[in-house]
């Protein structure tokens, strides 16, 4: 019980961090772009409580960090974008959707400088390394997930946005099928190959500064 207690303690901040500041960045990028559809919704916010999904961000992280030990995983509350707020929808788009990811990546470099940054002054506290460390992992996680170019996923919503008119309306219909398409992924075990290119770079990123 309590290594259990000590597993959730590690990785319950960088979870909430990672989730959070994925959705705000959105809202927050969208607001530069024209749209005020979050603002409004109070959703450009680090307060947890605002973006918190119960399923999503409590449940099926907890589950699969404690039963099936597998890939930890997790999203919140979606967003409210209005696309056709934005002055330019179809590129401007493209930045909304890429900022989640990009926020992940730069929470993954600030534990990476977190964890370098207790080495340096010698501090040996294994509960802080093991959160910079849960903090890295969880990030790059969500990133790469998120990167997949499967809508509604923003690495979906960015093909979306960079394929000539007729490509993306085709390929923006595949949207409805987008989470079956993640869990026939992850069913079948071959999730892992097609997030391993994005890991790949994104721990590339991240281990100059560890």
């Amino acid at each position: 019980m309590e290594s259990v207690i000590q597993t959730i303690t590690v990785y319950a901040i960088p979870v909430l961090f990672a989730i959070t500041l994925h959705e705000a960045a959105h809202g927050y990028v969208a607001r530069l772009f024209g749209d005020n559809t979050a603002y409004v919704a109070g959703r450009i916010t680090l307060n947890p409580l605002k973006h918190i999904d119960p399923i999503g961000t409590i449940v099926v992280p907890l589950v699969i960090l404690l039963v099936t030990k597998g890939m930890l995983f997790g999203w919140a509350k979606p967003v409210p974008v209005s696309v056709g707020q934005l002055r330019r929808p179809k590129q401007d788009m493209v930045w909304v959707a890429a900022a989640g990811p990009g926020s992940n990546l730069l929470m993954a470099i600030l534990w990476a400088i977190f964890l370098s940054a207790q080495r340096l002054i010698g501090l040996d506290e294994q509960f802080f390394q093991a959160m910079a460390i849960a903090g890295i992992q969880v990030n790059l996680v969500l990133m790469a997930l998120n990167l997949l170019p499967v809508p509604p996923l923003d690495g979906g919503r960015i093909m979306v946005g960079l394929l000539p008119h007729r490509m993306s309306y085709q390929f923006a219909r595949l949207e409805p099928y987008g989470l079956i398409i993640v869990i026939l992924l992850l069913a079948t075990g071959t999730l892992g190959v097609f997030l391993s290119p994005f890991l790949q770079v994104g721990r590339a990123i991240v281990g100059v500064f560890v």
